[in-house]
């Protein structure tokens, strides 16, 4: 089994059937959970962030997951996808408000370039106080297999504007 394998979970609006965005993430987390070929290994806390690019739609509840999984890359993201799609979400336009938003951020060391269907590192993960607040959690010597540099220190070079703050344990968030 593969290992060292992150994946970002995100979202910013309420879901009739689970609640607010908060309860859809801690739903998404047992789907994953629950899949056959994908084990969880560890969690971060949920995270707050405000949308990115910058615009008037709810902030985000974000975290992140390291699982391990036999699946390839591109076979795991088609998971992920599929996983999104069951809890109704809808890809039209580019960093629109969502339900749930599942990113494969990394597969162990592996670079590939999207021309292999699917890219890895993700491409603006060094970009998001979103994804690397929680990553440190997890992962804080982490290194970025493009960038040599760590999860820690990819979080502390990032612009001040660019936050992610952890949730209370009874906060439902959004």
């Amino acid at each position: 089994m593969q290992k060292g394998v992150f994946v970002g979970l995100g979202g910013n609006l309420a879901s009739a059937p689970w609640g607010s965005p908060r309860a859809v993430l801690e739903a998404a987390v047992a789907t994953l959970a629950g899949q056959q070929d994908i084990r969880l290994l560890r969690r971060s806390r949920w995270y707050r962030s405000p949308p990115q690019p910058p615009s008037a739609q709810p902030w985000f509840i974000n975290g992140v997951l390291e699982v391990a999984t036999h699946l390839p890359p591109g076979a795991l993201l088609a998971r992920l996808h599929a996983i999104e799609a069951g809890f109704g979400r809808v890809r039209r336009v580019r960093n629109e408000a969502r339900i749930l938003d599942l990113d494969l951020l990394a597969y162990g060391s592996l670079v590939s370039a999207a021309a292999d269907s699917v890219q890895v590192p993700h491409p603006r993960l060094h970009e998001r106080a979103f994804v690397l607040a929680p990553l440190c959690e997890l992962a804080p010597a982490w290194q970025h297999p493009r960038l040599g540099r760590s999860a820690e220190q990819l979080l502390i070079a990032l612009p001040g504007e660019r936050v992610a703050t952890p949730l209370d344990a009874g906060e439902a968030g959004g």
